[in-house]
């Protein structure tokens, strides 16, 4: 019967060839906001424990597929035959498969539980403020983009491709994660780092052009 080391455990391999923007150590940001903003919600935060180290584990089907398979999907599919054994009710795993397909800012699953909530919270935290600036130009290095391209829009950028650079992740996604939080808390930690990465992307966009 498999217990939540052997989760852990199993959650850990699946990132050993990961890129550095969707790696462990995000699973593991991920998992402590999940604790942090769980125990201030009041959720189940065994079933949260559970929902955080497998959230991401179908990521390397979507990175392979350049964005054609949904990782949220794909990681639901695995998340459900791991526990298929493990030694909570049925109602629980079902909560904890929901949590991991609902969890993508892109896909059209909507959360629908508090669980639910927190960890697409938690997920779309760690992609905004002074670590999602970081992650958004890791990404676009990822994929061989360039550091900026003020001659096309960005909704005009192809992603995946050398189009595809941090500032336009800023506009087309990052910029928008504040008013998409779920819980109170996720709300409250949003503000704030959505406040330094406007900053940040201002000033960026200033040095680049060689006014400051």
């Amino acid at each position: 019967m498999p217990s939540i080391e052997d989760i852990r455990g199993f959650a850990v391999t699946c990132f050993s060839n990961a890129r550095g923007s969707h790696d462990w150590d995000h699973t593991q940001r991920v998992y402590n906001l999940c604790m942090h903003i769980g125990g201030v919600e009041g959720a189940d935060l065994e079933a949260l424990e559970i929902a955080a180290y497998l959230h991401d584990v179908g990521r390397s089907y979507e990175d392979e597929s350049k964005g054609a398979v949904c990782h949220a999907e794909r990681g639901a599919e695995i998340a459900r035959n791991l526990l298929a054994e493990y030694p909570i009710s049925d109602q629980r795993k079902a909560n904890i498969i929901h949590c991991i397909r609902s969890h993508r800012f892109r896909g059209n699953r909507r959360p629908e539980t508090l669980e639910a909530n927190v960890l697409f919270d938690a997920d779309k935290l760690d992609a905004i403020g002074a670590v999602g600036i970081a992650r958004a130009f890791l990404f676009a290095g990822e994929v061989g983009a360039r550091l900026h391209n003020p001659y096309i829009q960005p909704e005009d950028m192809e992603p995946y491709s050398e189009e595809d650079t941090g500032y336009r992740e800023y506009k087309i996604k990052l910029s928008r994660i504040k008013d998409r939080m779920l819980t109170a808390e996720g709300r409250r930690m949003a503000e704030e780092r959505h406040a330094f990465m406007e900053t940040f992307f201002h000033r960026f966009t200033k040095e680049y052009e060689g006014h400051k």
